[in-house]
């Protein structure tokens, strides 16, 4: 069976199909233009001369939600950590007193406004990049039922929306802020082919409204929404409500921040346990078949955890988060601040992320499983002397080409981006499917940080699982040396933060 499975590997997985299967990071994002629309015409409508202060305002009240949570009681965190079920009355997972929970932060239609104008396209970004890799490492996967917990303004819709045009027919949102929903009744009124929406302002009036056997979802999604309840015990409820309403995917994404990371790490330890918790418990006692209880318990990671055993940051002092750079649209760029300097074109989001999917990981071949690499030397040996003569004519051509300017560069300040049609270019990326994707094996670690490029060096922080059922992972430093390995030294050049790293359990040189 070994020797199927690297024969397969061999097969499928030539320098360029691993490239395009690794590549999971998106390049600087531009707002699909319906959405930069959408929300200029908002703004119009509203006519607020105090713009700029209401997004300053808002910005501080974002970092003062930030330091109450930072100064949340330990011993609560450390008996929740210990024992989750013991500090929850299951009796009231429904019956949370406020729409979220402990909230920290209400809106009203001036941080709206200024939420739209401001932080809307950058959430949007996180959201689309988050789904984008959904889509990729679940090519079969078509959500047609999608709760949005936490809607806000719309973001993760509009997100779902570029990422599964067709696909979703009904949408179920829970915002607590009517202007925030009004808000985003507004923004989408004039898109076409919208699926059916419900709104509701918590999840008690969901389950009290819509039938027990309609609750389950194929897609929930909650973003930027965990960090504005300041209680863990909240959260913890929370997050075990939306999984129950979960019927195959989950997705909870979060600011790239220390404390953005550690609830993300929190509820990644949360569910995980809870799940090995109740397969345990079926397990002894017979309740169902073995086949019966693998399809419907369990829960392993999609994204970004290569692995579903404990997190190898949890102690350090590092914290795992992402970016996606995005092109400023013109809201943005009239109405943040910038400290003295002109604003520049693009900004980055910074963002952390976990997407759970139920049932058992896949048992997938690693894909360096069995293969083979020749060394700098041994590939130099083979080239032809024809390789290394010079045609004289071409590389003239080269030099006087060169020299020409392909293009002219735009200013930043001065580049309208509602008025380009760039949704075309974008349909066309999406529609290109990758003819190799990654698949959920243990075998495809993620790249966390930026690579470091020193001379034919390439410097990599690696979180991969150490077996093959990935059940336990670790964060490890790795050096691609061109000397040793020019193919995978290629690709860890063209690896960006955020792409997955292929590895294998008997990868060899041709030398040896």
């Amino acid at each position: 069976m070994a020797s199927l499975i690297s024969e397969t590997s061999q097969k499928i997985f030539t320098p360029e199909t691993l490239r395009a299967a690794a590549k999971q990071s998106e390049r600087c994002l531009v707002v699909p233009v319906r959405l930069r629309r959408a929300i200029k015409k908002y703004l119009r409508e509203q006519e607020d001369p105090y713009m700029r202060r209401k997004v300053l305002r808002l910005s501080q009240s974002f970092s003062d939600i930030k330091d109450v949570n930072m100064q949340l009681v330990a011993e609560t965190s450390k008996e929740l950590v210990a024992d989750p079920l013991k500090s929850m009355e299951q009796s009231q997972r429904w019956k949370i007193k406020s729409a979220y929970g402990d909230i920290g932060l209400t809106y009203r239609d001036d941080e709206t406004v200024a939420y739209v104008a401001s932080r809307m396209p950058a959430v949007y970004s996180a959201c689309y990049r988050v789904l984008s890799e959904v889509r990729r490492r679940l090519p079969g996967f078509s959500p047609t039922k999608v709760l949005d917990f936490g809607a806000g303004t719309g973001s993760a819709f509009w997100a779902t929306r570029e990422v599964w045009p067709k696909s979703v027919e009904k949408l179920n949102i829970v915002e607590p802020s009517q202007s925030m929903q009004r808000a985003g009744r507004s923004l989408v009124q004039d898109l076409k082919n919208l699926p059916l929406i419900h709104g509701y302002t918590s999840l008690q009036a969901l389950t009290k409204e819509v039938r027990k056997s309609e609750r389950q979802h194929d897609l929930v999604i909650a973003s930027y929404v965990l960090g504005e309840i300041p209680s863990l015990k909240d959260r913890i409820t929370i997050v075990r409500q939306l999984w129950n309403l979960t019927q195959d995917v989950l997705v909870l994404v979060e600011p790239g921040t220390p404390h953005g990371s550690n609830i993300i790490s929190q509820m990644r330890s949360h569910i995980l346990w809870m799940e090995k918790r109740k397969f345990r418990k079926a397990k002894v006692n017979k309740e169902d078949s073995k086949d019966l209880i693998d399809l419907r318990s369990g829960a392993f990671i999609v994204a970004p955890c290569p692995h579903d055993g404990r997190c190898p940051l949890e102690k350090s002092s590092k914290y795992c988060h992402f970016v996606q750079r995005l092109q400023r649209t013109t809201s943005q760029r009239a109405y943040k601040r910038s400290k003295g300097d002109p604003l520049r074109g693009f900004e980055d989001e910074k963002f952390s992320f976990i997407a759970f999917r139920r049932g058992q990981r896949p048992r997938d071949p690693w894909p360096l499983d069995g293969m083979k690499f020749e060394t700098l030397k041994e590939q130099r040996a083979k080239r032809n002397p024809e390789d290394f003569e010079i045609d004289y004519e071409d590389l003239v051509d080269a030099e006087e080409t060169s020299d020409m300017i392909p293009y002219e560069e735009v200013d930043p300040s001065a580049y309208d981006s509602d008025v380009m049609e760039t949704d075309n270019i974008i349909d066309n990326d999406k529609d290109q499917e990758e003819t190799v994707n990654a698949n959920l094996g243990g075998g495809w670690g993620r790249i966390v940080f930026p690579p470091v490029r020193r001379g034919r060096q390439v410097h990599m922080n690696i979180c991969q699982s150490t077996n093959s059922d990935a059940s336990e992972g670790s964060f490890n430093h790795e050096v691609i040396t061109q000397t040793k390995n020019p193919t995978l030294h290629l690709q860890a050049r063209k690896s960006f933060w955020g792409d997955l790293w292929p590895s294998g359990r008997n990868v060899t040189t041709a030398a040896s």
